[in-house]
């Protein structure tokens, strides 16, 4: 079976490479006419010829320039919505500020410690008691994984899922009321 599949494969990479050879100066100006930018041009060249591999154009085709018009115009509206999805995504992220553990300034403590408490609080209403609790005791009290396990009752594993699962649900949450802030923009 694999060695039916590794001729089958090396079979499409020859008939890519001739589609290559024979089609290479149409394959290029479309994909030039379609992007602008260098990288993404080579990137659709690369992307066409791994598509070809993948599947072979059909023999029931008969125009093969308009075949391959087509399917690097879909590809460069592909990698056009791609780009501009990271766009979006950079600049969504880029409203966000930055919170970094490092700009606390020591005379704030007590601040950050009621802060820590507030938090602590939330996450009692809004997360389920075994995950509260892990959190809690690895967080507020500053404990191992090991020490959690032991005061819950629980092995350690079940300990590092709780924590896992809480920590993603508050990130959720927060992300969720941070976006719904700066939407408001």
């Amino acid at each position: 079976m694999a060695d039916a599949n590794t001729a089958r494969r090396a079979e499409n990479v020859q008939l890519a490479s001739m589609v290559f050879a024979d089609y290479e100066r149409f394959i290029r100006a479309v994909i030039h006419s379609q992007v602008r930018d260098q990288a993404h041009a080579d990137d659709l060249y690369q992307d066409l010829f791994l598509a070809l591999v993948q599947k072979p154009i059909p023999e029931s085709v008969k125009k093969i320039k308009a075949y391959l018009y087509r399917a690097i115009a879909n590809d460069a509206v592909d990698v056009v919505r791609r780009t501009q999805t990271g766009r979006t995504l950079m600049r969504k992220y880029g409203k966000r500020p930055n919170n970094s553990i490092n700009k606390c300034r020591p005379e704030n403590a007590l601040i950050e410690k009621e802060q820590m408490d507030i938090m602590f609080e939330l996450i009692s209403g809004r997360l389920p008691k075994s995950q509260t609790d892990a959190i809690t005791l690895r967080y507020g009290h500053n404990h191992n994984i090991t020490e959690v396990a032991e005061r819950m009752g629980v092995n350690v594993r079940t300990v590092s899922r709780y924590i896992s699962v809480g920590l993603r649900k508050i990130r959720q949450l927060l992300m969720a009321k941070q976006d719904d802030y700066y939407d408001r923009f």
